[in-house]
């Protein structure tokens, strides 16, 4: 070998360890880059020379500077970003409803027990004008519980709007910069056409890290180097150097909820519900599972509360002598026609209505016309009921009645209602008179001190107030001949009874008047009477308020399976058992994103320890190639001494 031979061999060395050092250099200046993944260079043996004498080596030559990259891991890593995200922040928006709706000072049951002790003190002293007070006093703080709770499940809403606007800005942003930094990528790739532009191929992978903390992304390499990044349910967020975008819109009948829409082209579509992961993700799942559900709940308590306490007490008296009005006001279900989107054709006016509380459900319904066919959808399983009659008859579903009040409902028109969500906004106390609490029965019954059997009329009831107040006492005289009571007044007819089958007690029931029942018992003898009359000066009566008492602890809601109380406990429950599992959803997510990251940065990430052993490594080799050249010159120059003899 020559000595041009040996400085071809040294300065092939002593430019691929400059190249090594230099990159060594460069892993350790980035070792704390977010994202950065270490570097190195790719060494090959350069072509030999052939001769007589066998085939001489060149040297040595860079081909390449890669990164450590493993693609699965990294998709791994950007995937469980994306689920930790969502749980996190999921878990933190679900633990501020926890923490509303069961603390001790600030939720419900404790306005719940309050009100009905209240009842009670009524109860116990019904010509009491300070006990009553208590109660519209108790009464008024239970509906400022209703509302206070309800509007900061409002506030929250709200602050899930903002968010959700927040969120959208900031993937917009990012989308724009993949898209630029896609465009670098490939024309980086079509300038040198062999070599991977690594720093911005690990930009491009934080960019993607960062887009996944707020939205779960798919991302799909071309073969000129771009990345295309697709969300939900296959749109294109970036494609190649074009991103598209994600807006903020109404929902297309509440204006006061926002919506994701993608802008593809010249069309908006909305998206919202194949929206997952990040934080967008989770901001969705929290308005759909605990804010929808949790103000549907309340506000079911609150209709439940206001419609049988009031059809309780207007069965009563009050001190004045005069039936009970309505206790409690509350506001009627919401209807929402379609208005955004396709808005709808028709000028319909749908009326909701409130039918039976022990029927409804937490869910909201879709009314739809289609092509004819009337359709109720239960939105919370997806139930469908068909609307035979409809619109010309109105309809009762799950205990609520809808009909039309006005107007043409066309194919293709659709209609949101919520039977229960307005209620806890809505309730109020409707007396502030406490003289006009109903404690009293609007009725008494009594027997005639002369009777001479020992025949006896319970105090009696009433269920409506058909024909109430009496205009007249009733009067039944018993007949032992005919084993009957002869009516006087009222209804006036006959009641068959017989004592040797029906003095353990034997009810009977006015209908018409009031619906009053009540109970004989015992053996009457021929003549004796009974009267039912009104309950005239009854002051001291309790009866309608033990019956108001006595609500607190009937299942009045969901099908005759919960007391009212108990509804509000299945909420707390139902949004603590969410939080909790959130809680240790995230947990596990976060074990396991630390997991795949440590797998990554073990083989992408920067070892200072390594780095530096390199660093020597590089360094002596350098040097022995510095040496190789120093020797080549020494040759050379012996070479040249020998001609010159």
């Amino acid at each position: 070998m020559s000595g041009s031979d040996i400085f071809s061999v040294g300065t092939s060395g002593l430019l691929v360890f400059q190249r090594a050092l230099a990159t060594t250099s460069h892993n350790i200046a980035n070792v704390n880059t977010e994202g950065y993944s270490r570097q190195q260079v790719d060494f090959s043996t350069r072509p030999p020379q052939g001769g007589s004498g066998g085939y001489i080596g060149t040297g040595v030559q860079a081909d390449s500077v890669r990164r450590a990259y493993d693609g699965f891991l990294t998709t791994q890593v950007r995937n469980n970003t994306s689920a930790n995200s969502q749980l996190q922040n999921f878990y933190q928006l679900a633990n501020q409803v926890d923490n509303l709706l069961a603390d001790p000072q600030t939720g419900l049951a404790p306005g719940l027990q309050s009100f009905f002790s209240a009842v009670q003190g009524v109860a116990n002293d019904p010509a009491s004008i300070p006990a009553r007070q208590v109660l519209l006093s108790t009464g008024q703080l239970l509906t400022d519980r209703f509302h206070a709770i309800n509007q900061q499940l409002t506030d929250q809403r709200n602050s899930a709007n903002s968010q959700l606007q927040t969120i959208v800005t900031e993937i917009n942003s990012l989308a724009t910069a993949l898209a630029k930094i896609n465009a670098d990528i490939v024309s980086a790739q079509g300038a040198f056409a062999t070599q991977p532009p690594n720093d911005l191929l690990d930009q491009r992978d934080a960019l993607l890290n960062q887009l996944a903390q707020r939205v779960a992304v798919t991302a799909v390499p071309e073969g000129n180097g771009a990345l295309n990044v697709f969300i939900g349910n296959g749109q294109g967020l970036v494609v190649g150097s074009q991103a598209s975008s994600l807006s903020v819109v109404q929902n297309s009948f509440d204006p006061n909820r926002s919506e994701i829409a993608y802008l593809g082209g010249s069309a908006t579509v909305t998206i919202s519900d194949n929206l997952s992961g990040g934080t967008l993700g989770s901001v969705l799942d929290f308005r759909r599972q605990i804010l929808d559900s949790a103000q549907n709940a309340l506000g079911r308590v609150a209709v439940g509360l206001s419609a049988t306490f009031n059809a309780q007490h207007v069965l009563g008296q009050d001190l004045n002598g005069a039936l009970g009005a309505n206790f409690f006001s509350v506001g009627a279900p919401d209807v929402l026609a379609r208005s955004g989107g396709s808005p709808n054709t028709g000028n319909g006016v749908v009326a909701a209505t409130v039918a039976n509380v022990n029927q409804l459900t937490t869910s909201d319904y879709r009314l739809q016309n289609s092509g004819g066919t009337y359709t109720l959808t239960r939105l919370s399983d997806n139930t469908v009921t068909t609307l035979a009659s409809f619109p010309g008859t109105p309809v009762t579903v799950d205990g609520v009645t809808i009909s039309l009040t006005s107007g043409t409902i066309n194919s293709g028109d659709s209609f949101l209602i919520r039977p229960t969500r307005p209620a806890a906004a809505t309730v109020n106390v409707a007396l502030s008179d406490a003289r006009k609490i109903a404690a009293a029965a609007p009725i008494r019954t009594s027997a005639s001190l002369s009777n001479a059997g020992t025949g006896a009329i319970s105090p009696g009831t009433v269920s409506n107030t058909t024909n109430l107040p009496l205009a007249g006492p009733i009067t039944l005289t018993f007949n032992s001949a005919l084993n009957q009571f002869t009516v006087a007044g009222g209804p006036g007819g006959t009641l068959a009874y017989n004592p040797a089958t029906d003095s353990g007690g034997k009810q009977f029931t006015f209908s018409t008047y009031g619906g009053i029942a009540f109970t004989v018992s015992g053996v009457p003898a021929n003549g004796d009477t009974f009267t039912i009359g009104n309950n005239t000066g009854g002051v001291s009566d309790n009866r309608n308020a033990l019956l108001l008492g006595g609500l607190q602890n009937q299942l009045l809601l969901g099908g005759g399976t919960v007391s009212l109380q108990g509804a509000y406990g299945q909420l707390v429950a139902e949004v603590g058992a969410v939080t909790h599992q959130a809680d240790i959803n995230s947990k596990a997510q976060e074990g396991l994103l630390n997991q795949v990251t440590q797998a990554r940065d073990a083989v992408s990430g920067v070892n200072l320890d390594e780095e530096a052993a390199n660093m020597i490594r590089f360094q002596q080799a350098y040097q022995a190639s510095a040496q190789i050249i120093a020797l080549a010159g020494t040759l050379f120059d012996t070479l040249l001494g020998a001609l010159r003899r």
